[in-house]
């Protein structure tokens, strides 16, 4: 049967693959060194703790991790959330106000289904998390981006930005950030403008959205304070997840927010799958009560801070001249610029048949479609063997065309 495109909604043509699912989808069918995926490596799962964790989980509480939970989430676990978040500075008046997530990418999903109308103003850094503009876009709001450098957002952009739209009369919803170790620029907002971010989202009226996957994965005797720890008026949702930190195939996130906020993630999360599985937030209810989330923390900093010192050298080594790339305090990835002539959403297919690396091009991440010059690169998947010729065979293909 061929199908009409009658049958589907009109928002199903927002809908648009992920360039980096389909660039996982080549990794994993030839001998190819992947930079493209932001897989954590599988050194870091904790396999034995979950083993235990699993096997006296069921066999003490079967009956009850074994049946349908809450769709806020396991008591328990949100009552450790709670204790965590304390320990990142983010004070947590109940565990009402946290709700538990079938992964963050859920988080994202949900924030289009209660906040945006069609023709909504939503504000994005370039460039973002290219899953977060997926998510929104279905919704048919307005994206715009806000110029960064190694700081951030530049706030003398978004100021402008803010002033321009509302000489137009139009008021932004919401503004979405990865402050810490960003994805995919791998930028930190500094303190600085972190409190000047806050003031501006009081003064024009907007709701920010703070994805922070990666705050607690850092290579640098540094403190960032997470946005909502700033957060004086309940401006800010705070999104986060279990995938870095214990093991992605958990598919366990949390938000955090004030109630109102959070009784709509409630709401709207009944109607997607009802409740997040109890067994696997059982095994991060464990992990974060007999700490074993801050121990594995280590071993995880330790091993990717390798990583990322080889693959900056690496850069440094083989890139040709005009190239130029981030120094990221933590999280998975370096961004890099080639020289304005290579195109790299062109360049990739290349690179994976005729040299057999892989990354993540980066135009798709720019809200504006720019950064056609413009690469994500993943330092945590990859070995340090894969690191050092995978940036070699990118240079070479990068020299090829200039």
């Amino acid at each position: 049967m061929v199908v009409p495109e009658t049958f589907f909604a009109e928002r199903t043509s927002l809908l648009k693959t992920s360039e980096i699912r389909e660039l996982l989808k080549w990794v994993v069918e030839g001998d190819i060194i992947s930079f493209g995926g932001g897989m954590p490596s599988p050194a870091t799962f904790p396999r034995q703790w979950i083993i235990k964790i699993v096997t006296e989980g069921i066999s003490e509480h079967g009956d009850k991790l074994l049946q349908y939970g809450t769709t806020q989430g396991l008591k328990e676990l949100r009552l450790e959330l709670k204790n965590f978040m304390e320990w990142r500075g983010i004070k947590t008046p109940s565990i009402d106000n946290i709700v538990v997530l079938s992964g963050s990418q859920q988080g994202l999903d949900i924030l289009g289904r209660i906040f945006i109308n069609q023709g909504d103003t939503v504000l994005m850094e370039l460039p973002t998390y290219l899953a977060a503009i997926n998510a929104f876009k279905p919704y048919n709001p307005e994206l715009i981006g806000l110029k960064m450098d190694d700081k951030g957002i530049i706030m003398e952009s978004l100021e402008n930005t803010l002033k321009e739209l509302k000489s137009k009369n139009k008021k932004v919803k919401f503004l979405y950030t990865v402050p810490t170790c960003q994805n995919p620029a791998g930028v930190t907002l500094s303190e600085e403008r972190r409190k000047h971010l806050l003031e501006l989202a009081s003064e024009y009226d907007f709701l920010i959205i703070e994805d922070d996957p990666y705050s607690l994965i850092l290579y640098e005797p540094i403190h960032v304070a997470p946005l909502k720890s700033m957060d004086t008026e309940g401006r800010v949702i705070y999104l986060s997840t279990f995938s870095k930190i214990l093991s992605p195939g958990l598919r366990l996130g949390w938000v955090v927010a004030d109630s109102d906020f959070a009784d709509k993630f409630v709401l709207a999360k009944q109607s997607m799958d009802l409740c997040t599985s109890p067994l696997l937030q059982y095994i991060a209810y464990m992990a974060l009560k007999k700490g074993l989330i801050q121990k594995n923390l280590k071993e995880i900093c330790t091993l990717y801070k390798t990583k990322r010192d080889k693959m900056l050298e690496a850069l440094e080594t083989y890139f040709p001249e005009g190239c130029k790339w981030t120094t990221p305090i933590g999280g998975l990835f370096i961004f890099a610029w080639v020289p304005e002539k290579v195109n790299t959403k062109e360049l990739v297919y290349e690179c994976v048949k005729k040299y057999k690396v892989a990354y993540v091009p980066g135009q798709s991440f720019f809200v504006d479609g720019s950064g056609t010059n413009t690469m994500r690169l993943n330092f945590s998947y990859p070995s340090m063997d894969e690191i050092e010729e995978g940036i070699k065979r990118l240079a070479q293909a990068i020299k090829e065309k200039l």
